[in-house]
């Protein structure tokens, strides 16, 4: 009996975890294919200058916004669903937390954005956050860690070096 317990107990805590990968995995298929739309509407918007039809371009204009506008629903959605801004809160109510005095790394400050590829003295393990869960971070992917880089927070893709997501302004 002990051990039929046990078990439900262990399905019941490993099937929600299970059943999330799918939905990250979709959202995150989601957002590639946005911004594949993105560049192919900019690219459709470039040959209509080129044409010079003021129909063609209105048209593409049109088309260019309405993707960026369903891109940026689906990554609020995203964002919603992890729970993206849970430590905005936490934050305000915990400030002793997050107040980590001025620290600074052995290289000078830059702004890096998602997509960006960085030099691995960036990310080197020094500057890993160990307890993401500890400031409410989302979960970080497969070979993915967060990083701190003076104020801000990185996700970065350690096997290639890609910044993947940026909270700017994390630590105060």
């Amino acid at each position: 009996m002990r051990k039929l317990i046990i078990s439900g107990l262990i399905a019941a805590v490993t099937l929600p975890a299970v059943a999330a990968v799918p939905a990250a995995a979709q959202s995150r298929a989601e957002l590639r294919r946005d911004r594949q739309d993105i560049r192919e509407e900019r690219r459709d918007l470039q040959r209509a200058y080129r044409r010079g039809d003021a129909r063609d371009i209105r048209e593409e204009r049109r088309d260019l916004r309405q993707a960026q506008r369903e891109y940026r629903e689906d990554l609020n959605d995203r964002n919603r669903r992890w729970g993206r801004n849970d430590w905005r809160g936490y934050r305000d109510r915990n400030a002793a937390l997050y107040a980590r005095g001025n620290w600074n790394a052995p290289f000078r400050y830059q702004s890096f954005r998602p997509g960006v590829r960085i030099g691995a003295p960036y990310y080197s393990a020094r500057y890993y956050i160990n307890d993401p869960w500890r400031y409410r971070l989302p979960p970080a992917a497969r070979n993915q860690r967060w990083v701190r880089h003076y104020g801000d927070v990185i996700l970065v893709d350690t096997r290639r070096g890609y910044v993947v997501d940026v909270i700017r302004g994390f630590y105060r």
